[in-house]
């Protein structure tokens, strides 16, 4: 065959080399909008740091490594003993390491803090998004563990640690420990009151012996886990550790690991107690009200991993289009290529506004922030992650038949897209969620009201969505089976309201034209011709590398 027709044009070049922080102006801007400006010098040295790092090749190597290589579980040694490890590739390690030294479970111990480590976890998960699953758990466990103060003072200067410090040792001589966390079990899933592992009381004050099984245990190397058991006084929440302080294993029988759709780096697992050791966090009793912190702080993260895989979508599929060309022209300038372009431009900055939002409010700490949260977590984690998926797909597209090739890397963030949707209740646990805080917490819902009431007048379709809002508040008949379009509603008018105050025109006029004043169609690429799509693209553009 002639050379000459392997000649490559017309070909984009791979989006790496790039800053995957300050290449993002939504995300930049949130950072601003939401840190004190005595943190502000620092802060972005270091997300543009860890940016960079995301960007590269190396990283990049890293993410295709460890999802070609998953996790394999050892139940035995070779002489028969029951060892129960399981091994990692040495990508794994790394992009674990680089997320732990760059402080992705520090948010609880330093000023600024949820808002920094929103906008790391944001930038880091776009490297590689599974291996954030023991990153998020580590993170979410410290407001749990401080249910019990000797608890909290032993473990969470461990949990904080910017040391990965990998291997199964007591937590006692290691520089950093991980997290992980078992709910649910096969006869119950989502409803944790159903578990039927049991906790019988030892003579040490506060210990236990569990006898049950996890359906579901992801990142079972970690040192500890949250665990939920019935004692004597009912469902209560426990720290199993993996590794004893004498040195011992811990009773922990892993089964075998899930194949999953995506999530391919990191391992979930079915675990056996047997007369496992266990320290009780928080009363008996009181297992949901204890561990419902470390589920709240989880679900922020699925929403912020939801934004990440969107951002990383939708710059791949601008990259892409920039320097494409088709029927005489740059893709990127073809009007109706613009327009899902800008489409996916629009939930994906909606998606981060709105995670960093939420970031702040946990920094702000307020019994105001706090009552916002209630409401405003479950419904962003309803809808956010939810939208990812479509985004997924819908921007692979914009890649042709290249986006559909693995080397891509664009089947792999589809995989990974409906994971935050499942993950730490699915979309019925979410609506389900809402209603109760509505229900009970009337202060919830006050302080989600005052937040989106602070755009009143500045947009007639905003306006309007909150007008129709309130009448279905107003409206209790048959709310459960409408409970998914009233927290859709509540999601969108929420983006709507962060838009509407802090994105540059184009994006919060395009925004409350398709989602709140309904000219929109049910695909993506359906926004009106007479909006300002170009610049909205413009905006979403990554700073890509020259043409070779």
């Amino acid at each position: 065959m002639a050379a000459s027709t392997h000649t490559v044009t017309n070909q984009a070049p791979p989006l790496v080399g790039y800053d995957v922080f300050t290449s993002d102006r939504a995300l930049v801007e949130a950072v601003e909008r939401h840190l004190d400006p005595a943190l502000l010098d620092t802060a972005r040295d270091e997300l543009s740091s860890l940016g960079r790092a995301a960007g590269s090749a190396q990283a990049q190597r890293w993410g295709v490594q460890a999802n070609e290589n998953p996790p394999v579980l050892h139940t035995h040694d070779r002489y028969g003993n029951r060892i129960d490890e399981v091994e990692f590739h040495p990508a794994w390690h790394r992009l674990l390491g680089k997320a732990v030294s760059a402080g992705l479970t520090t948010a609880w111990s330093r000023p600024g803090g949820h808002v920094r480590r929103a906008a790391g976890f944001l930038v880091w998960t776009q490297a590689e998004g599974g291996h954030g699953c023991p990153v998020s758990m580590t993170h979410a466990a410290v407001p749990a563990l401080r249910a019990d103060p000797a608890l909290a003072a032993e473990w969470e200067p461990r949990l904080t640690s910017t040391v990965y410090d990998e291997g199964l040792r007591p937590a006692a001589r290691k520089a950093g420990v991980l997290f992980g966390m078992g709910m649910t079990e096969k006869q119950g899933g989502s409803d944790v009151r159903a578990n039927t592992t049991r906790a019988q009381a030892l003579a040490e004050d506060g210990t236990y012996a569990l006898t049950g099984h996890k359906w579901f245990c992801s990142a079972p190397m970690s040192d500890g886990f949250l665990v939920l058991a019935q004692a004597e006084q009912g469902l209560t929440c426990f720290l199993v550790p993996r590794v004893l302080a004498d040195g011992t294993r811990n009773p922990f029988a892993i089964q075998r690991l899930k194949d999953k759709l995506g999530n391919k780096s990191n391992a979930s697992s079915e675990v056996e107690f047997d007369g496992t050791w266990a320290r009780r966090v928080g009363d008996e009793g009181r297992g949901v009200r204890t561990i419902i912190e470390m589920v709240a702080a989880t679900r922020l993260d699925c929403v912020i991993g939801s934004a990440a895989l969107m951002r990383q979508a939708v710059a791949q599929a601008v990259h892409h289009a920039t320097y494409r060309e088709a029927f005489g022209g740059r893709l990127v300038d073809k009007p109706l290529m613009r327009n899902v372009l800008a489409d996916l431009a629009l939930e994906s900055e909606a998606a981060t506004t709105l995670a960093l939002r939420l970031a702040a409010a946990y920094d702000d700490g307020s019994e105001q922030e706090q009552a916002f949260l209630r409401l405003a977590v479950p419904a962003a984690k309803y809808w956010v992650t939810k939208r990812c998926t479509p985004v997924a797909a819908e921007a692979l597209e914009c890649l042709g038949g290249n986006g559909y090739v693995e080397e891509s890397g664009m089947p792999r963030l589809l995989r990974e897209a409906p994971l935050n949707s499942i993950w730490e209740g699915s979309g019925n646990v979410q609506a389900l969620d809402v209603l109760r805080a509505l229900q009970r917490e009337p202060q919830a819902l006050d302080a989600f009201l005052r937040e989106v009431g602070t755009t009143r007048g500045a947009d007639h379709r905003l306006d309007g969505a909150i007008k129709d809002l309130l009448t279905e508040l107003a409206d209790l008949d048959g709310i459960e089976g409408r409970a998914r379009r009233l927290v859709e509603r509540m999601a969108l008018v929420l983006q709507g309201s962060l838009l509407v105050r802090y994105a540059p025109p184009e994006v919060a006029d395009a925004f409350c034209a398709s989602r709140l004043g309904g000219d929109w169609g049910a695909a993506f690429g359906t926004l009106p011709h007479s909006l300002d799509l170009a610049a909205v693209v413009e905006r979403s553009a990554p700073a890509v590398p020259p043409m070779p």
